[in-house]
């Protein structure tokens, strides 16, 4: 009996390699040179790193070995000036970025309306807040008011950007559905957009007051009020006990903002 031979199986060659587009060899190679050129051109005491770390127990000693708690009500009272500030400075900038940010999604405001909105966005956003305060301060002077405005600023250009993306990423049907029934633009937005983007944009307005809590006590560096003013203060002088009043301060007032604002957020986000 004779038994029929399997045809043999074609050998199949190895597929080519892909190629390399010659861009992303010159991006890495620019990226590579700029890095080792920057740490090359830093003046860094390499010598002075071996005793960073005795250096950072010895100041934790001297801010919470024994911290000046007779200055505790002042730091209470300047933190809530700088979450004040970081209040008013979001407040604004919802004002402002709301309407903002409906126009400049597609499908809402024209494109002529559209680009320039955008740009501004981009353009706040390049720009950090103790710069914007900098500027402001040349009017309106050294006060907590200047920081909250500096903030607003800020916060428009951060809450416009997510305000239109998150209008562009939402469905479309409900939109479309009221612009078919010959509802005007306004109708369309209030009925086919907004409702489902409410949730979206009320913890963006959370999650951007969390970043102006933090912001204000860094605005206060420049002397515009607020913890940041005390602690810049302080710290000139070397009183390391009150600086670690003002640090504890600082992170326990941060730390339960940003956990009852999380907590908010989830809940908004499960439509509770």
């Amino acid at each position: 009996m004779t038994t029929r031979a399997d045809p043999a199986l074609p050998h199949t060659p190895p597929l080519p390699r892909k190629p390399t587009p010659i861009w992303q060899t010159a991006i890495s190679v620019t990226v590579t040179v700029i890095v080792i050129a920057a740490v090359w051109l830093v003046d860094i005491n390499w010598s002075r790193l071996a005793a960073l770390p005795s250096e950072i127990i010895r100041y934790i000693g001297l801010l919470f070995g024994s911290p000046n708690w007779s200055d505790l009500p002042e730091a209470l009272r300047q933190t809530w000036n700088s979450v004040a500030m970081a209040w008013l400075g979001t407040v604004l900038g919802v004002l402002v970025s709301l309407p903002l940010s409906l126009i400049a999604a597609r499908g809402i405001g024209p494109v002529w309306l559209r680009a320039p909105i955008r740009g501004l966005f981009a353009l706040i956003r390049a720009v950090p807040e103790i710069i914007i305060a900098i500027v402001i301060l040349s009017v309106t002077g050294l006060t907590p008011f200047t920081g909250a405005l500096a903030l607003a600023v800020g916060s428009v250009g951060q809450l416009g950007k997510w305000g239109f993306e998150a209008i562009e990423s939402a469905d479309t049907g409900p939109a479309e559905a009221a612009r078919a029934a010959g509802g005007s633009l306004w109708q369309v937005v209030r009925t086919g957009v907004w409702p489902q983007v409410t949730s979206e944009y009320i913890s963006f307005w959370l999650y951007r007051f969390e970043i102006n809590v933090r912001a204000s006590a860094v605005l206060g560096l420049i002397g515009v009020g607020g913890v940041g003013d005390m602690l810049t203060s302080y710290t000139q002088y070397r009183q390391w006990d009150t600086v670690g009043v003002l640090i504890i301060v600082v992170v326990t007032v941060t730390l339960a903002i940003d956990a009852f604002s999380s907590w908010l957020r989830s809940v908004l986000a499960k439509g509770a």
